[in-house]
């Protein structure tokens, strides 16, 4: 059986925002994001990181983890 549009839709979203969290994360543990994370950053992350305080990359984080709260829980499909 398929899986509906929606469905695919959030894992995609899902995936993304914990991608984008991850590398974050590794950007503030590092304390400056180095030229070839920059590089291999998703189109969904920006690539400004690299004069990004601390205090930057904390609202980032910040409103990454809001973004994947407010995506909330995966829809039921309603197929099968």
């Amino acid at each position: 059986m398929g899986v509906e549009r929606s469905v695919t839709r959030w894992y995609i979203q899902r995936q993304l925002l914990e991608y984008e969290l991850a590398h974050l994360e590794a950007q503030l543990e590092q304390g400056r994001p180095r030229s070839e994370d920059v590089m291999a950053a998703p189109q969904g992350v920006t690539a400004e990181g690299d004069n990004s305080s601390p205090e930057e990359l904390l609202q980032k984080v910040a409103m990454a983890r809001e973004k994947l709260k407010v995506l909330g829980h995966c829809p039921k499909p309603k197929m099968g």
